[in-house]
């Protein structure tokens, strides 16, 4: 006998669970393997738990994060699921969330777990946000409560002067720190990890009855997470917090720098005011040199920081100059321009030539052998030319497909290629000047957000 229709939901159900619990356990056993700097845990399930409580300490092994080319090999990734209320809350009104589209969860979701299962298959440790929260929280006390702190800063009580006053005194105590730590310390894990992801503001009042307090809620959900790529940069002397354009990203770098922490990644450095750098302005092609966009996301406040202090490692910075096309559809560099190899790349027809109306403008500056200090030493060529000056070969992409993030490409290392644009990815694949791998996915579920699978991912560290 067939099943009936509430037994096929059901066993639907723990089939959707145990795919789940697979998902879970592979990255638990990357979370594991970064912090033993070890090869992946054979894939089987029942991981012991004396295993992680072997290896909870032994982070500083794989502090050494760094990205010297994005030709090198992917070995530790981070990504975060687009899943849970502060994604909801940011599909209620896509545009105003920075998204380009509506965007369906579910679909997300499936989309975004076949990008992990491909890099998993390439031979990547793939870290999610939500697991390198939640690792190590139920067991160890320091983790729960350094968990519990960060959850403190994104939970915000609010009450006026005049309610205040007006609140009995014997209710005031519900006010203050002491009752949302006794708050966040009955929490489970999941409870706080949503909690920091929605960053909410509770507006208290007082009720004049019942438990003489009353609530409204307001929130500032980190809906763009899913794009670790923006957060920070990776260089080759290591990882690089930035300063996110939008206000309702800020806690993301906060939140992304506590997973480092955590991780035991040592951050050389933070970009602060008035400098802005967001992670998808970041390309580096070789131990010689590094592009670096600005315009509408990235500015020269941050590069000037980034280089007076030293936090780069490479030889030379080519400046991409954004000042005449300025497009939402462009706002990083890595929207137009994705390196296939040190010696070919896909780029933007439209933005390429002198007479471009969205051309961009590169200023190199190199680091001077007996100083130790970046110069300027070319100013204003023109971007395609730069790149033939460089022996960049270049596989242009046209208007439409670069709308559909054919730029935005994640080199895996040695060529191998993960594309969101079937077409685009033939036409790579068809250059003679291009001889690795590309794989194709579906990702538009991902991109009404405004990002493909290269701001959807932060490389920490590269094979060198």
């Amino acid at each position: 006998m067939f099943p009936s229709s509430i037994q096929h939901a059901s066993l639907l159900d723990r089939a959707r669970a145990a795919a789940q619990e697979d998902e879970i356990s592979d990255s638990f056993r990357d979370v594991l393997s970064v912090l033993a700097d070890s090869p992946p845990v054979p894939s089987s399930k029942g991981v012991q738990e004396s295993l992680l409580s072997s290896k909870l300490n032994r982070a500083s092994a794989c502090s050494s994060c760094a990205q010297v080319s994005e030709d090198h090999i992917a070995e530790v990734v981070i990504v975060s699921e687009p899943e849970g209320t502060s994604l909801h809350m940011g599909g209620l009104h896509p545009r105003a969330s920075l998204f380009e589209r509506p965007v369906n969860m579910t679909r997300a979701q499936v989309a975004h777990a076949e990008f992990r299962h491909l890099m998993r298959e390439n031979g990547v440790r793939v870290l999610t946000v939500r697991d390198i929260l939640a690792h190590g929280v139920e067991k160890h006390v320091n983790k729960r409560m350094a968990l519990e702190k960060f959850a403190m800063n994104a939970l915000t009580y609010a009450c006026s002067e005049e309610d205040v006053d007006a609140i009995r005194p014997s209710d005031r105590y519900y006010l203050t720190d002491e009752y949302k730590m006794e708050v966040l310390s009955s929490m489970s894990v999941h409870q706080l990890i949503e909690t920091i992801l929605i960053n909410p503001t509770v507006h208290l009042a007082p009720s004049y009855r019942d438990t003489g307090l009353t609530a409204t809620y307001s929130f500032m959900p980190l809906s763009n997470l899913v794009y670790t790529r923006d957060q920070q940069i990776t260089t080759a002397k290591g990882i690089v917090m930035g300063r996110l354009r939008s206000p309702q990203r800020g806690l993301e770098v906060q939140l992304m720098k506590f997973c480092f922490d955590k991780l035991g990644f040592q951050v050389v450095g933070e970009v602060e005011e008035p400098g802005f750098l967001e992670g998808g302005d970041f390309v580096p092609h070789s131990g010689d040199l590094a592009f670096i966009g600005i315009g509408m996301r990235s500015n020269m406040e941050a590069v000037s920081c980034l280089m007076s202090h030293d936090w780069l490692g490479y030889r030379r910075i080519a400046v991409v100059r954004d000042e005449f096309d300025l497009s939402q559809d462009r706002m990083h560099l890595d929207c137009v321009f994705g390196l296939l190899s040190e010696t070919c790349c896909v780029c933007y027809e439209d933005m390429l030539g002198e007479n471009s109306p969205k051309r961009r403008l590169v200023d190199e500056y190199t680091m001077g052998p007996q100083t130790g200090l970046y110069e300027r030493t070319r100013e204003g060529v023109e971007f395609g030319a730069y790149l033939t000056d460089n022996k960049i070969h270049v596989i242009t992409i046209p208007h439409e497909a670069q709308l559909e993030y054919a730029c935005n490409v994640l080199n895996l290392g040695q060529s191998r290629i993960v594309s969101v644009h079937p077409a685009m990815a033939r036409k790579i694949v068809s250059s003679p000047h291009f001889s690795g791998d590309v794989q194709v996915i579906d990702f538009s579920p991902i991109t009404s957000m405004y990002g493909a699978v290269h701001c959807a991912s932060q490389v920490v560290k590269r094979r060198t």
